[in-house]
């Protein structure tokens, strides 16, 4: 609410609409997807941006910490992306868009373990967008799938990755000359804007 009151006093266009929604939760994802149906007819571009790293190694992890990534990070794009589609396709939408912003480490494993299971969550995306551009083209529809995958983007991440170390958290964003937010929605931007006949993988 604070940030759709920042974009509204700075005269930015559109409306920034926020609903609270607990991604792990599926009720709460169809209840916000029944909410948009109801409030603006559906959905024509579903930007799949939420992911978190919880520092649960391999050999030693916690369940409950390697349960919340697969929540979040595989199921809930799973079924944003089902109900996304369903959206379009009940309104005859052929030219829609779904983005899952992914990472690096849905490419490649860091020798870092307290990012091995995220790293398999994230390899979960990549395999996810590329089934989803199949189903797709099968499907004889327009609608275009993109994963995009950056490196480290300075966000709140670390800070969730590193809950009980905040200067660890810190340093992470210090090592390196970061991404920012801005350069992601760029590339999003860049993405939603090539012309029908272009899809960014």
């Amino acid at each position: 609410q604070k940030l759709a009151a920042e974009c509204q006093s700075a005269g930015y266009p559109g409306t920034l609409i926020p609903y609270k929604c607990d991604l792990s939760n599926e009720e709460e994802i169809l209840s916000m997807f029944s909410a948009i149906r109801t409030l603006h007819q559906g959905v024509d571009v579903c930007i799949n941006n939420a992911g978190l790293a919880r520092p649960e190694p391999l050999l030693s992890g916690r369940t409950e910490g390697w349960r919340t990534m697969i929540d979040v990070n595989v199921m809930a794009v799973s079924i944003c992306t089902r109900e996304a589609y369903q959206s379009m396709k009940e309104r005859n939408i052929d030219d829609g868009h779904i983005i899952n912003i992914n990472s690096m480490n849905g490419h490649s494993v860091v020798p870092q373990s307290v990012v091995h299971f995220y790293s398999a969550t994230k390899y979960a995306v990549t395999a996810l967008t590329e089934g989803l551009r199949q189903e797709l083209r099968e499907a004889r529809t327009h609608i275009r799938a993109t994963c995009i995958s950056p490196g480290l983007v300075e966000t709140g991440f670390a800070f969730k990755l590193h809950d009980n170390d905040p200067e660890r958290a810190a340093a992470t964003y210090e090592s390196i000359r970061c991404l920012k937010a801005e350069d992601m929605a760029n590339a999003v931007i860049y993405v939603l804007s090539a012309p029908p006949h272009v899809q960014v993988g």
